[in-house]
């Protein structure tokens, strides 16, 4: 019996995905909606989701938390955030705001963590050394 891989999106790449549709993400929204990847996701980012989406994306972006919640609960697996950090220190994000994607895909043993983020980018080459965790922008994920 295979295992099925877990991913994590970060906030934006949750937006792009589930409300945009951007078209770099049809294979993530393809793989999870297909059962071939489990999307793995915490209360906090769910929060953070609502809150972003509260705060609004500006008057070219009109959005409603309705618009986006059926697609989360639908295909996000809800898991617990880990009380401390699994690698404290040696994977430290500089924008402590995104340390809890980074943290939650490690201690799940995540193969992807999907992002555009800068900060988050820049630990790709660490993460995978020390953890296999696979750190990339939409465009450049694939299921392998």
């Amino acid at each position: 019996m295979s295992t099925i891989d877990s991913i994590i999106l970060d906030t934006n790449v949750v937006l792009d995905a589930l409300l945009f549709r951007n078209p770099e993400c049809a294979p993530l929204v393809d793989a999870i909606t297909r059962g071939r990847v489990r999307w793995l996701a915490s209360a906090w980012m769910r929060e953070e989701l609502a809150y972003v989406v509260a705060r609004g994306l500006g008057p070219r972006w009109p959005v409603d938390w309705a618009q986006v919640a059926p697609h989360w609960d639908r295909w996000a697996s809800m898991t617990e955030a880990p009380a401390t950090p699994v690698l404290a220190g040696r994977l430290q994000c500089s924008d402590p705001d995104d340390q809890a994607f980074i943290d939650l895909a490690v201690a799940q043993g995540c193969r992807w963590l999907v992002s555009r983020d800068r900060a988050v980018l820049k630990l790709r080459r660490r993460a995978q050394a020390l953890t296999g965790l696979r750190i990339v922008p939409p465009r450049e994920w694939r299921l392998d």
